[in-house]
């Protein structure tokens, strides 16, 4: 075969023509996008007709499409596009979305990746996931329902999210016969309440999914309407692919990459700014400086690097990073603090517990939070500033969050990477909110740890003993304070230095004002850690006697000790032992409804999954029990 033969020509020309689309497609541009609204306001439905229209089906698929239309029969004879998109079998069941599903589909002009997201209230979270990392939001409206609770909810959300396009996609125009009045009225209304959530832009297009009215191109139903069909718009709105680029350098150090001895690198997605060999840079929250040595990629090494490219850093200099840390800028870097006022849509069913410790990621960082009472919730309907103790499933509140040590960030309005964080439940690993900070405190600007002369290993040796903290858990009745006050004045007769913190003695003073809610029960158990970590500073042993009912806390106090200072005792005593001692007669009043929430009854109490220690007090007495732990202590 020669070159001039036309079976080689054909064959070349197939070669050039794949060569020259897919560098056609590698330079477009990509829009991510959301559609969100409430139940059955055909969101899955335009999706599929999106995909359908751009020819982003195979054959194959379309077949089974059809066989499914016809199997569910929701669209009578014709092709229910929802099929495309709801792919659990629960979803197709009721006919709604439960998860968030992602489409990739593409036109001649640009690439798009679409979430379709959840309308249903109970699943909010799942279309704040969605969000997250979208350029635009198009807003479903049914026309024959208009604006409803969950339109303004996922609106809300949309511009706190920080999403600048959206789209008001007033859908099932067809079902009140294209009416302009209609379409005008919902426009109108949607107009009014965005302005009240500072919404200051939306395009309005009148649609029907179902029909493809308004989709693709222009429709002939409403001539009435001038504006652009959904594509066309999609595929020129502007996506802001360089307002990040524009910020100063900012990469969350995401690995550390050290295959010999003779390489070092640093890899992370940039989240902000731009790079080059030679620029000074700044290690958080250590804020030791440096310049870069190279620029590592897959395709070799660069000149420049900019924000949403991954690559790896190599450093002039040997100095401390690691997973978690940012590499910023020399000149300009990130704040670094440990409290910050912030937005928390909470997504768990379980509500929010004040004071109780939840992992906190951001970035590539993980690090322990507490979340303070919120200073009120949102009414999204109203925009109303709420008084409340907690948030529920849903709820959006703005709340002090706490870290247990400082942190780099940007405020969420600046930089979503560095300014967005999910919480996670220590125990369940679900995750149970996601916030945006908006500042941190100025208190934790000012106040700055005092170096002391004399530390805790002095106070220690002055002792002559190990600080410990012994920490009794258990039901009431159990006999945690009689076995604490055996242990200490055993310790006593061996000129041991210690000091008994009882649950019920520290409620008379330090806890007075505490209650025996589950955020009570927290914040006492929080102040009884910190004042058992200043005894252990001083060199003492601390014994304490608490029902500690949650793992949280318990693991809180934990965490504020020195690694192996914290023995965790749990006195086993059966619920019903426990209640036949009862000598405080508190199981008693609990039985008759005249003490509320009270452990065991209608309180959760939740066991030590692996404690240092663990005391049957059905086979061992008070005394041998003392001695236990004593000998485990003191070996």
């Amino acid at each position: 075969m020669t070159t001039q033969d036309p079976i080689y020509k054909t064959d070349a020309l197939i070669a050039e023509n794949i060569e020259a689309y897919l560098e056609a497609h590698q330079h477009k541009t990509m829009l991510r996008f959301i559609t969100c609204g409430s139940v059955d306001d055909g969101k899955s439905t335009l999706i599929g007709r999106l995909l359908y229209d751009s020819k982003m089906i195979f054959e194959d698929q379309l077949a089974a499409l059809q066989a499914d239309s016809r199997k569910m029969g929701t669209q009578g004879q014709e092709i229910d596009f929802a099929l495309l998109v709801d792919g659990l079998a629960a979803e197709r069941e009721q006919g709604i979305t439960i998860d968030v599903a992602y489409r990739f589909f593409a036109t001649e002009k640009r690439k798009f990746i679409v979430a379709d997201t959840p309308g249903h209230e109970q699943y909010t979270r799942n279309m704040v996931t969605g969000a997250s990392t979208a350029d635009l939001a198009v807003i479903l409206i049914d026309a024959r329902k208009g604006v409803l609770t969950q339109t303004r909810r996922h609106s809300y959300l949309v511009h706190l999210l920080g999403i600048r396009h959206i789209v008001l996609a007033v859908n099932k125009m067809d079902l009140v016969d294209y009416d302009r009045a209609v379409f005008e009225r919902i426009r109108d209304d949607y107009a009014a309440f965005a302005r009240s959530i500072g919404i200051a832009d939306f395009t309005a297009i009148p649609i029907s999914g179902f029909k493809g009215d308004n989709i693709t191109g222009p429709s002939a139903n409403t001539p009435w309407f001038e504006g652009p069909a959904l594509l066309p718009y999609l595929e020129t709105v502007e996506v802001e692919d360089t307002r990040d680029q524009a910020g100063p350098f900012r990469m969350p150090v995401q690995w550390v990459n050290r295959p010999s001895l003779d390489f070092r690198g640093f890899c992370g997605l940039i989240a902000s700014g731009q790079v080059r060999p030679g620029d000074a840079v700044r290690v958080l929250p250590s804020g030791k400086t440096s310049k870069i040595a190279r620029i590592v990629s897959q395709e070799g090494d660069r000149d420049l690097a900019v924000a949403g490219e991954s690559v790896t850093l190599t450093l002039q200099d040997e100095i401390d990073c690691s997973r978690g840390q940012v590499l910023v800028a020399a000149q300009a870097p990130l704040e670094v603090a440990d409290q910050f006022e912030a937005t928390i849509v909470w997504m768990d069913e379980a509500e929010m517990v004040p004071g109780r410790a939840y992992w906190l990621k951001i970035g590539t960082q993980t690090v322990s939070a507490t979340i303070h009472a919120p200073k009120f919730e949102i009414n999204v309907n109203t925009q109303e500033h709420l008084a409340k103790k907690t948030l529920d499933l849903n709820a959006i509140g703005v709340a002090v969050v706490t870290t247990d040590r400082q942190i780099p960030f940007a405020s969420y309005a600046e930089n979503r990477d560095l300014g967005g964080f999910i919480l996670i439940d220590k125990h369940t690993n679900h995750t149970v909110a996601a916030g945006m900070i908006h500042f941190a405190l100025r208190r934790a600007q000012n106040i700055h740890w005092q170096a002391t002369d004399i530390g805790r290993d002095h106070h220690a040796a002055m002792k002559n003993q190990k600080p410990a903290v012994l920490w009794l858990t258990g039901l009431s009745g159990s006999g945690k304070s009689t076995i604490a006050n055996i242990v200490e004045r055993k310790l006593a007769r061996m000129n041991r230095h210690t000091f008994l913190l009882d649950g019920d003695n520290v409620r008379h003073g330090l806890n007075k004002d505490l209650g025996f809610t589950e955020a009570d029960r927290v914040e006492n158990i929080r102040r009884v850690g910190e004042v058992a970590k200043l005894m252990t500073d001083a060199g003492l042993i601390v014994i304490t006697a608490f029902i500690s009912p949650f793992r949280s806390e318990r693991e809180m106090v934990r965490g504020m000790m020195q690694p192996g200072e914290f023995l965790e005792v749990f006195v086993d005593t059966p619920l019903e032992v426990a209640e036949g001692r009862d000598v405080k007669g508190l199981y008693a009043k609990a039985r008759a409804g005249q003490l509320k929430n009270f452990t065991g009854i209608d309180s959760p109490y939740e066991a030590p999954e692996a404690p240092e220690i663990r005391i049957d007090t059905t086979e061992t007495s008070a005394d041998e029990a003392a001695d236990l732990i004593i000998a485990r202590l003191i070996p």
